[in-house]
């Protein structure tokens, strides 16, 4: 018998796979393809793409169920309106029915004469100027969105506001000072040495931006530089709240692309691969022209810059699962799989895409790269706090009154953040909860903001960093219906692939939907869901409850102690 943890495990659908060429590399394109413009079910669609793939029907029936752009059905016109936190908070959650009113359907469903669908999304990164939806890949935004969708108002989607509160951006160059992209991965890569990078990246500090805040130069040198390593960019940010990828992707591809190209270079890897989230159309379109431009300008290819290294980059498209951002489901993604958590070890850089060593770094992350090699990284390890080094994009919701991007250094005051850069919250209202971090990220009452913005002080009151979204809440939101939205999130993008999870997020939304007081139940749920949970997206459900509990106080009765 395999032991469970052995690096050797068996995995029959990769096995399959590997048998048919890896066609489920192709698969999830394949099957969003078939699933756009029918409302029928996968049953009806879905075994035809494996069999034309070579798979047997089971291998697309399971993604075709679970992912949420396969899973919603499809009209002619497919609306997908957010219903994340940011969206939420901005309306108290009237939007959605004031949509299904105007469009005449109940979301996830088809309109009576078959013309339109309507889909709930958990964030479209327009926190900034919610509520949010896009009509099609139209995006509509902001207090006229049912008059927008109904064609009686211009569709608006402004662009992200984004300002540096650092003197000298790491991330922002392009964007805030028109630095010309692609100024340090040539002379690297045709004059460096692998080691070099690496040895940089370790001085900087840097740790991952995408939430689990792993020192990147740990996890690149986990790979070994092994022969056939690949490196992965994580685009699928889906903690509602924050578009800090959105906006590098959309207005810095290059600097995402020549970080990816840096890390690359130091792992050994001659493969990149950059998942973006179908919910950003347009990030995805930018991506795919950098990249296209990158091979034209010699980037990429299979002799970069003249030299002897090869690589080869290439842009897939996410298809709705907040879970698989976690970096083991979105490889089984990757590979045509449901985006679920798989156990460790084996970790990815040792047994990832397709069994080959594999880095998982988030697109901010890699972003941060060309800056360290160009200034170095003990310059880099001077900003932020001694044990949490550089700057962070901090995005700021539509409730604040200066709502959008800011770089900031780590160690930044929070109230400096919300109330110098923010401006507060717009129109006067007062500050009921502060988000950080996504729905599982941890919620602060306004009188415990006095913290900076680390990992450590975040998690000295109950919360996250996470990809450092903030969203307010104001008081128009009753603290039952945040409860419930809580709630409502897990039990919609829990994977379920372990069933603490899938069957304990489902009984905590009807718990919380019932106004049950907390009690024995509520505590055994709580312990379940935190110790047994196969991935942190279970384990982090509890603390975040209770963290929303302190920071409405009594105004949440019976949750205040």
């Amino acid at each position: 018998m395999i032991p469970v943890g052995s690096a050797d495990r068996f995995d029959a659908f990769r096995a399959l796979a590997d048998r048919r060429g890896r066609p489920g590399g192709r698969l999830i394109e394949s099957l969003a393809e078939a699933r756009a413009g029918t409302a029928d079910s996968p049953g009806t669609w879905a075994p035809a793409v494996a069999a034309a793939l070579g798979l047997p029907a089971a291998s697309a029936l399971g993604p075709a169920g679970y992912y949420a752009d396969l899973a919603a059905p499809h009209s002619r016109r497919h609306v997908r309106v957010c219903a994340g936190t940011a969206c939420f908070a901005a309306q108290a959650g009237r939007h959605l029915p004031d949509v299904e009113h105007e469009l005449g359907v109940a979301a996830g469903r088809v309109s009576p004469d078959g013309e339109t669908s309507l889909q709930t999304i958990r964030c479209l990164g327009y926190c900034y100027t919610g509520p949010a939806a896009l009509d099609d890949d139209t995006p509509c935004t902001g207090r006229t969105l049912t008059g927008q969708l109904a064609g009686r108002a211009p569709s608006r989607a402004p662009g992200i506001p984004v300002a540096d509160d650092t003197g000298d951006p790491v991330l922002l160059g392009t964007v805030l000072a028109g630095e010309r992209p692609w100024q340090v991965w040539p002379r690297t890569v045709t004059a460096g040495r692998p080691d070099e990078v690496q040895r940089e990246v370790a001085a900087s500090g840097l740790r991952g931006r995408g939430g689990a805040g792993f020192r990147v130069a740990s996890k690149w040198e986990a790979a070994g530089r092994t022969p056939g390593t690949v490196v992965v960019a994580n685009g699928d940010e889906g903690d509602p709240g924050s578009y800090a990828d959105r906006l590098l992707m959309e207005a810095e591809p290059e600097r995402v692309l020549e970080g990816l190209a840096l890390a690359c270079f130091a792992c050994g890897a001659g493969r990149g691969v950059i998942l973006v989230r179908s919910e950003y159309p347009l990030a995805l379109a930018r991506m795919r022209e950098a990249v296209q431009q990158a091979y034209a300008d010699g980037h990429f290819g299979p002799s970069v810059h003249a030299t002897d290294t090869r690589l080869d980059v290439e842009v897939v498209a996410g298809a709705g699962s907040y879970v698989a951002g976690e970096e083991t489901a979105l490889i089984a993604s990757l590979e045509g799989d449901r985006g679920c958590a798989r156990p460790r070890p084996p970790y990815p850089t040792r047994r990832g895409l397709w069994g080959a060593p594999t880095v998982v770094n988030n697109v901010e992350t890699l972003a941060s790269v060309p800056w360290i090699i160009a200034r170095g990284g003990e310059d880099y390890a001077r900003r932020g706090t001694p044990d949490e080094s550089g700057t962070k994009l901090v995005c700021l919701s539509e409730r604040f009154a200066r709502p959008g991007a800011y770089e900031v250094e780590l160690g930044t005051p929070l109230p400096r953040i919300v109330t110098e850069l923010g401006g507060g919250l717009q129109d006067g209202s007062e500050l009921a909860a502060l988000q950080v971090g996504g729905p599982l990220g941890g919620f602060l009452g306004p009188d415990a903001l006095d913290v900076p913005l680390t990992t450590a002080g975040l998690a000295s009151r109950g919360a996250a960093l996470g990809h450092a979204g903030l969203v307010a809440f104001d008081q128009r939101v009753p603290p039952r219906e945040a409860l419930r939205h809580i709630w409502q999130f897990a039990a919609a993008e829990s994977c379920g692939a372990c069933s603490p999870c899938r069957v304990g997020s489902r009984r905590g939304l009807e718990l919380a939907s019932a106004g049950t007081p907390p009690g024995p139940e509520w505590e055994r749920l709580g312990r379940v869901l935190a110790e047994a949970s196969l991935c942190a997206f279970g384990r982090r459900i509890p603390p975040a409850v209770r963290s929303l509990a302190r920071a409405y106080g009594e105004r949440l009765p019976g949750w205040e102690s």
